[in-house]
């Protein structure tokens, strides 16, 4: 008697990167650590600049995607400050330096258009096309129809209907637009894109851990999940001041909460046993022509349920960034030298001694 669940016989490894701003290079640091450890992504999804990330490390124009990556943050990377400065202080100089000036290789100011007048009637603060140009030096999406290569899913949100817009690999073909649009981040000023009609806008704000989005997309292979979690899921001294209680909102808001997905998952399965089992004692018991006729009427809802859904998630690790004593709203808008090489290093050895184990049990 069959006791497994039918069609779930193969894994998949799935990397889920989230957004965050600069925070974003420790995702760099994380598959670096990836990449060292030999693990072998099959899917990796993202939003927002964990989508950008995403896109590099599946469609890298070389055949070192982590070397790549790196190389894109170390030009999205600028000096803005002393090197004398305190920790707290370059974050609050730099993150300032990025709001007046933007960043030539990722977004620029629309007051620093020669059309200043438009300024005051447009939507958004912040053009994002010079990142456009970066990223394209770094992919090329035709690698992305390399079976080898990793699959491709970037979440965004639809303006006009409030529902998320899902852009995979192996139905979708992608452009630099279809990963910019899950940058578009409202509440910072930054621009929409608009994708086949759709005006679009980040996809962190349905979700900033695209898991879920993963699982409906693949639906038969169970997983094995690395989420590279960018905010802080506790933090136990209380905030002290207005920003400090923004900032720890905003962690809360953007924290990995992928619990309930799994909890789900593991419950499907165990469901998924049971019809099984079920099945198979009806298949193999004496019926008459009216049961047989009934069996077989339900029969292709069977193989739905049984054989085309029920992925479950293995096993999950997460490597999570963690916070030193200072906790700054706008450390997402920090882009200094010191701070994007400091996040590239941290998620590394963080990587390394989460994933030690991964794939081993």
């Amino acid at each position: 008697m069959r006791t497994e669940r039918k069609g779930h016989t193969e894994e998949e490894n799935v990397l889920v990167l989230q957004g965050g701003g600069s925070l974003g290079a420790y995702e760099c640091g994380v598959y670096k650590a990836i990449d060292k450890l030999k693990i072998k992504i099959d899917v990796v999804a993202g939003t927002s600049i964990g989508g950008i990330n995403s896109a590099i490390i599946s469609a890298s124009k070389s055949d070192n995607p982590a070397k790549d990556l790196e190389e894109f943050w170390l030009t999205l990377s600028q000096t803005s400050s002393s090197p004398f400065l305190t920790e707290r202080m370059r974050m609050v100089s730099s993150s300032i330096y990025s709001a007046m000036w933007g960043n030539s290789n990722a977004f620029l100011p629309l007051w620093l258009r020669p059309s200043f007048g438009s300024f005051y009637n447009s939507p958004y603060l912040y053009d994002i096309s010079p990142l456009k140009t970066t990223l394209e030096k770094f992919v090329d999406y035709t690698k992305l129809k390399d079976p080898t290569r990793p699959r491709l899913i970037i979440t965004s949100t639809d303006i006009q209907n409030g529902k998320p817009s899902i852009f995979d690999s192996k139905y979708d073909n992608f452009t630099s637009d279809h990963v910019l649009s899950s940058a578009g981040y409202p509440f910072y000023g930054i621009s929409w894109t608009k994708v086949s009609n759709r005006y679009l806008w980040d996809g962190t704000l349905l979700s900033n851990t695209p898991l879920r989005e993963v699982i409906d997309a693949s639906p038969i292979r169970d997983k094995r999940v690395i989420i590279a979690n960018l905010f802080p899921n506790t933090q136990e001294e209380l905030p002290h001041n207005m920003m400090e209680s923004w900032h720890r909102a905003r962690d809360i808001m953007h924290a990995d909460k992928t619990d309930q997905t799994v909890r789900m998952s593991k419950i499907i399965s165990r469901y998924l046993v049971m019809i099984n089992k079920m099945h198979d004692i009806l298949e193999s018991a004496p019926l008459d022509d009216t049961s047989k006729k009934k069996l077989a009427e339900i029969e292709p809802e069977f193989n739905k349920l049984a054989c085309q859904r029920g992925a479950i998630i293995k096993e999950i690790v997460r490597v999570e960034r963690r916070e030193g004593d200072s906790h700054y709203l706008f450390e997402d808008a920090d882009f200094s030298v010191t701070t994007i090489k400091k996040l590239i290093k941290s998620g590394e050895q963080d990587a390394i001694k989460s994933l030690e184990n991964f794939g081993k049990n």
